[in-house]
């Protein structure tokens, strides 16, 4: 991290490397380069993302507006973690153009193959990732517990660690090829079985980055029916003992 002046004011900057793509960051606040620290790089970025007073102000209108569509009580954020939002913001808006997007889910590699599980908030991803470790000890490596990058490529999907990867922390700077998506519910008894992706594509496409112009909003769309197409898709209904994460596995290797 460096600094660097505009309009005479100290700014915050440092260059790193997420989803194999070069960027440099400036901001107001230092959260977000103590958050990109193990993807810090050297070389010529590809583009820039800076931030302003009113990208954070923007932010702060943003979570107020989810937390009432969510019925939740309104909450106060710092303005450096709003900041931290609108530098994502901005990376996956540029990221799109590069045939990359952001998901919501958690993703663990088993044996250097990623597993992305997405549900509705609350549903437990984390829980189900940390049983998987928990059963698989080192074979099991985060990659990212909340908003991983998906990367279709011709082979298949890529999906790429990032810094943003929620309350927890848990997360690797590595990118891996994508196994298989499971949707989470809650049940009783464990239950997978794999799901049309023309069934689930509505569900997905609500844990993709929505918050965008029309043109890339399609471009999204597009990219997310090119990830499904190459590969599958399972549901899984678990009570979140020690068995759920065997059975996923046993359903979806």
């Amino acid at each position: 991290m460096f600094v660097v002046y505009r309009d005479g004011k100290p700014r915050a900057s440092g260059i790193y490397r997420i989803a194999g793509h070069v960027v440099q960051i400036t901001t107001c606040y230092f959260d977000t380069h103590t958050m990109c620290e193990s993807y810090a790089c050297e070389g010529e970025p590809e583009f820039v993302v800076e931030t302003t007073v009113e990208d954070i102000f923007a932010e702060s209108i943003l979570a107020k507006k989810e937390d009432a569509l969510e019925g939740l009580p309104e909450r106060k954020y710092p303005r450096s973690l709003l900041e931290t939002t609108a530098v994502y913001r901005k990376l996956t808006n540029y990221l799109i153009d590069k045939g990359i997007f952001l998901f919501h889910g958690s993703v663990i590699a088993l044996d250097g193959e990623g597993y992305l599980f997405t549900a509705k908030s609350g549903t437990g991803k984390s829980t189900h990732t940390r049983l998987w470790r928990e059963l698989f000890g080192q074979r099991a490596v985060m990659v990212n517990d909340d908003k991983p990058l998906l990367e279709p490529t011709q082979s298949g999907v890529i999906v790429h660690g990032t810094p943003w990867n929620g309350k927890h922390n848990l997360g690797t700077n590595i990118s891996v090829p994508l196994k298989a998506i499971c949707i989470l519910e809650r049940g009783e008894e464990n239950h997978i079985e794999r799901v049309e992706a023309s069934r689930a594509f509505p569900l997905l496409l609500q844990q993709s980055n929505r918050s965008m112009g029309a043109e890339k909003m399609l471009k999204t769309l597009e990219l997310l029916d090119t990830a499904l197409r190459k590969i599958p898709v399972y549901k899984l209904q678990c009570n979140m003992e020690p068995e759920a994460a065997r059975v996923a596995y046993e359903g979806m290797k």
